[in-house]
C-alpha cells in the first residue's frame, strides 16, 4: 500500500529538458545541478517526504546521530548540501513517531535506527531513495567543476579573468531569478560549455 507521506519520482523516468533541446548528457548534469542549486539557495531544498526517505536511508546503512546524517549529506555532495538541525531532527522524530525508526541513547545523544517497519517500508522504496542520493551526490560533483572552473588560474590570459568575473558577477545578479529564467540560463550557458569543449 502506498505511504501516503512519501511520494514516487516518476518524472525521473521522463525525457529531461535539456534532452529535448538536444545539449545532451554534458548539458542535462549542468542544469540540473544549476536548478538543485537554486532550489538549496532559495530554501526549497528537498521536501519533507524526500528527506524522511533519505535519512531512513542513511540510517539503515549505519545507525547514526542527528549530527552524524547532517555530516553523511554534507560529504555525499562535496559540502554543497548542509541540512540544519532545525530540519533534520524533526524527520527524526516524524520517522520515530510512526514506527519507521528506533531511538537509543548513546553518550547522551540520541542513536537513531530502522525498525523492521521501517527497513520493510524501504526495501518497496530503495529505488527512489537511491535515485535522491544519486541526484543529490552529482549536483555536488557538478557544483564542484563549477566553482573550480570560476577560481580562475594563473596561466590565464587577462581577457579570460575578466570573461570569468563577468559570468560570476552575472550568475550572482540572477540566483533569486524565476525557475524558468534559471533554466533558460541553464541552457545557455550548457551550450556556451559544448561550444567551448569542441563538443
Amino acid at each position: 500500500m502506498r505511504h501516503r507521506h512519501y511520494r514516487e519520482w516518476e518524472h525521473e523516468c521522463g525525457p529531461r529538458r535539456s534532452e529535448r533541446h538536444g545539449f545532451g548528457r554534458f548539458a542535462r548534469g549542468f542544469a540540473d545541478a544549476w536548478e538543485m542549486a537554486s532550489s538549496f539557495k532559495t530554501g526549497r531544498k528537498l521536501s519533507g517526504t524526500d528527506l524522511q526517505l533519505v535519512i531512513l536511508a542513511l540510517i539503515a546503512k549505519k545507525p547514526s546521530h542527528g549530527y552524524e546524517i547532517i555530516k553523511a549529506l554534507e560529504e555525499l555532495s562535496n559540502g554543497f548540501y548542509s541540512p540544519s538541525p532545525g530540519v533534520i531532527y524533526p524527520a527524526l522524530t516524524y520517522l520515530e513517531e510512526i514506527g519507521h525508526a528506533t531511538v537509543t541513547v548513546d553518550a547522551s545523544r540520541k542513536l537513531y535506527s530502522p525498525t523492521e517497519a521501517g527497513l520493510a517500508f524501504l526495501r518497496e522504496r530503495q529505488h527512489i531513495a537511491d535515485a535522491i542520493l544519486s541526484q543529490i551526490e552529482r549536483a555536488g560533483q557538478k557544483m564542484d567543476q563549477m566553482r573550480r572552473a570560476f577560481s580562475g588560474d594563473e596561466g590565464e590570459t587577462s581577457e579570460m579573468q575578466a570573461a570569468r568575473r563577468f559570468l560570476r558577477s552575472v550568475l550572482e545578479e540572477k540566483r533569486h531569478a524565476s525557475p524558468v529564467e534559471q533554466r533558460r540560463i541553464a541552457e545557455i550557458l550548457a551550450k556556451a560549455a559544448k561550444d567551448i569543449s569542441g563538443g
